[in-house]
């Protein structure tokens, strides 16, 4: 005969199945809801293409400069932070001198016919004078004359093969009362390569060099373009920084 069964272990037995039905039910909703956000997450950052759109002011120091940057001219994510800092480096779309945004993606993803975007980076000052004040002490001897003119008063020189810049070109513009406008181009296929083949850099804040690299279309309009990079520079540039320890 078989043992007779209580009806109230039935209950227990059915009570513990659907519990467990209904914690399994909840676990299955709170992770497709996770997936959900996890994907949104994913896509948003893969459509950003590393890109930011966040103003956010971060205040960096380097050497005994105070920089106030928004989070969308700086360049890479894990720069994108308050504190020291030995380089910073950050691009703009030019003409507007502005950081990423969602109407820029194209620009920024260099999706366009045409390269609108400069490359800045900002770092303490390791030579005696900018690229404009090395003409005459250095480049001078080492370019072959005569050059060949280019737009907007530029003339472009050839390196010797001894100096050091074989791939180069030097594009030099007089200046009214100041020293040239000097920027070095790569040359060949190098160039067709590059988003920015051009190259110039300058003195700001205290001892601190801002190099900033460019298409060469944009040597067409140097004057412009050299006056909004100091521009930018300037805005950024705030108090000095207490010297670290």
């Amino acid at each position: 005969m078989k043992d007779a069964v209580a009806p109230n272990e039935f209950k227990v037995v059915g009570s513990s199945l659907t519990s467990r039905l209904f914690y399994g039910l909840v676990a299955v909703a709170i992770l497709s809801v996770a997936i959900t956000f996890a994907g949104k997450w994913f896509g948003e950052r893969m459509a950003m293409g590393g890109h930011t759109d966040d103003t956010t002011i971060h205040a960096v120091v380097i050497g005994n400069n105070l920089l106030a940057v928004p989070a969308n001219m700086i360049r890479f994510e894990q720069a994108r932070r308050s504190g020291n800092a030995e380089r910073l480096d950050l691009y703009v779309h030019y003409p507007s001198m502005a950081g990423y945004t969602q109407a820029s993606h194209d620009e920024f993803n260099h999706a366009t016919a045409a390269d609108s975007i400069i490359f800045l980076g900002f770092s303490e000052q390791m030579m005696s004078r900018d690229m404009s004040g090395r003409f005459a002490p250095i480049y001078s001897a080492l370019i072959a004359r005569p050059g060949r003119n280019g737009p907007a008063g530029i003339t472009f020189y050839e390196f010797s093969e001894n100096s050091g810049y074989m791939g180069e070109k030097l594009a030099v513009a007089d200046r009214q009362g100041r020293e040239p406008f000097v920027a070095r181009c790569l040359t060949g296929e190098a160039a067709e390569k590059s988003l920015a083949p051009c190259e110039r850099d300058i003195l700001v804040g205290e001892r601190l060099t801002l190099t900033y690299r460019f298409p060469k279309r944009f040597l067409e309009e140097w004057q412009a373009l050299d006056t909004a990079v100091e521009n930018l520079a300037a805005s950024m540039l705030g108090a000095p920084a207490s010297p670290q320890q």
